[in-house]
């Protein structure tokens, strides 16, 4: 599957259902041997925003879980390994934050604050659901960026562990 293969299966993700986090996260997830049902699951509560919370935005948390799957540090100790992914976490959300305004669920939503604590239910997904939210675009901002950082790494670095 190409890189732009997986942006679009993102959306169709996000478009048939599935969390903007689950959607970014489980378009990449092949290449970590991730099955789609573990990705999903991982990426299961950073939903609407963390938890529908309205926090940052989960196609941006998709990300994070990303460039941890690709970029992280498995020893405790590793600080070099940490700072290397911290850097990269830094690196793709600053590229997110510049071409969508903003990380957080609620501004990208135009609501005045986040959801509070105990409203929990989703929203229903209908016509008028996809028509008012901005959450397909922002999906696939998310798994375009990853995807570009892949195709820059590899082209960089062709022998990087996830490439």
């Amino acid at each position: 599957m190409t890189n732009e293969e997986r942006v679009q299966r993102a959306v169709e993700l996000f478009m048939s259902g599935y969390g903007c986090c689950q959607s970014v996260v489980a378009a990449f997830a092949d290449l970590y041997g991730l099955t789609d049902e573990q990705a999903k699951l991982v990426a299961a509560g950073f939903g609407g925003g963390v938890g529908r919370m309205r926090m940052m935005c989960g196609a941006v948390s998709g990300l994070v879980i990303l460039a941890g799957l690709n970029d992280g540090q498995t020893e405790g100790d590793d600080r070099e390994g940490k700072a290397h992914c911290y850097k990269v976490v830094q690196g793709l959300l600053e590229r997110s934050k510049a071409e969508n305004g903003s990380l957080i669920c609620a501004e990208l939503l135009g609501l005045k604050s986040p959801v509070p604590p105990g409203n929990f239910m989703p929203d229903e997904r209908n016509a008028e659901y996809y028509r008012k939210r901005p959450c397909a675009a922002k999906v696939e901002s998310a798994a375009r960026i990853f995807a570009d950082y892949l195709d820059q790494l590899h082209n960089t670095n062709p022998d990087h562990r996830h490439s």
